[in-house]
């Protein structure tokens, strides 16, 4: 089964055609990186339009590189949830109207069920496992059972982690995207020139979640007051020490999960799944395999979408004409994440 992939959640434009949930026939992304940069960060409206103007274009050269006709496809799938609203419809009504008008099966994916399929397009991967999604909105640890069966264990109280990258970055005028130039500059530098405070939170029912705003306030507002006076202040020490602090909060969540649990498998996803400190960080426990996509694909991609959509079809599941897009993740909380459309079970 070919299904065809819309991703547009937020400054992607992107398509992708998979066959079987697996094999990958072709995977266009049309990034707007270089229309948001002057503004260090993303501007939905500017966001909207770009989708409208891409979107057919991208959509012809994934059909182009993957050799096929829209004939040769079997289903049609688009993100509707969580993102920009304008920046979804454009995806969605695009996906909705190109299923209805060949008589195509359509099926609406969640955002972040995508994010969490998109280590199984390379590897085979047994369910349950501990998931871990990171992007500039999200940062969630779960328990995955299914491909639709997440239970949310932990998440972000405040700000996400790619969040805190980039306005950690727009403070200090790295540049934008603030999550790629950080890892770089940190590279460069000490994680030992500041000793920036990791977050505190106390109950049971914060066991397992992350916060990010005070960290971001330390590096941005209090940053003498936590720096090492034998080190240099320099934009390498600065972002090679709160990355180091950014990575570890995450890490000593993640692995308090996998030991409550007893699952020894992590599979990452999202934009920052791409940092190399949180890589090493993770690769670490020798007792944990960690699995994650290749860097094309930690970002927003048709792939990821058109893969976990394969697996809705294949059960039977349909998504109706009426559905529509929500920017937030309705059906989402600690012990349920859905990827169906509004009113499907």
């Amino acid at each position: 089964m070919k299904v065809l992939g819309i991703e547009s959640s937020c400054d992607e434009t992107a398509c992708a055609i998979v066959e079987d949930g697996k094999n990958i026939l072709s995977n266009v992304v049309a990034t707007q990186i270089p229309f948001h940069r002057i503004y260090s960060g993303v501007v939905p409206e500017i966001a909207s339009r770009k989708h409208v103007e891409w979107i057919l274009p991208v959509v012809k050269q994934a059909l182009k590189e993957a050799d096929l006709t829209l004939s040769d496809i079997d289903a049609v799938a688009s993100t509707n949830r969580p993102g920009l609203m304008g920046s979804l419809l454009v995806g969605l009504t695009f996906g909705k109207t190109l299923a209805w008008s060949t008589g195509k099966p359509f099926i609406a994916i969640n955002h972040m069920l995508g994010h969490l399929y998109a280590a199984h397009l390379v590897n085979d991967i047994e369910y349950p496992y501990i998931g871990l999604l990171v992007s500039g909105g999200h940062s969630i640890i779960c328990k995955v059972n299914g491909f639709d069966d997440i239970e949310v264990m932990g998440t972000t109280v405040d700000d996400s982690v790619g969040e805190a990258f980039d306005k950690v970055a727009k403070f200090y005028g790295l540049g934008y995207p603030g999550g790629v130039i950080i890892d770089g500059l940190a590279k460069k530098g000490n994680a030992a020139a500041a000793d920036f405070p990791m977050p505190k939170l106390d109950g049971k029912e914060h066991r397992y979640d992350v916060s990010f705003s005070g960290l971001k306030t330390a590096v941005i507002h209090q940053c003498d007051m936590f720096w090492n006076k034998d080190f240099e202040k320099t934009n390498e020490n600065m972002c090679a020490a709160f990355q180091e602090t950014a990575c570890r909060t995450i890490a000593s969540r993640l692995f308090r999960a996998v030991d409550d649990t007893g699952l020894k498998t992590v599979v990452a996803g999202g934009g920052v799944a791409a940092n190399s400190r949180l890589r090493e960080l993770l690769a670490e426990r020798s007792d944990v395999k960690c699995i994650f996509p290749p860097l094309k694909l930690c970002g927003d991609n048709g792939a990821m979408i058109a893969g976990v959509a394969y697996h809705f079809l294949k059960r039977g599941d349909r998504s109706g004409i009426d559905t529509t897009a929500c920017a937030r993740i309705v059906q989402f909380k600690k012990g349920l994440l859905r990827g169906m459309g509004p009113g499907k079970k």
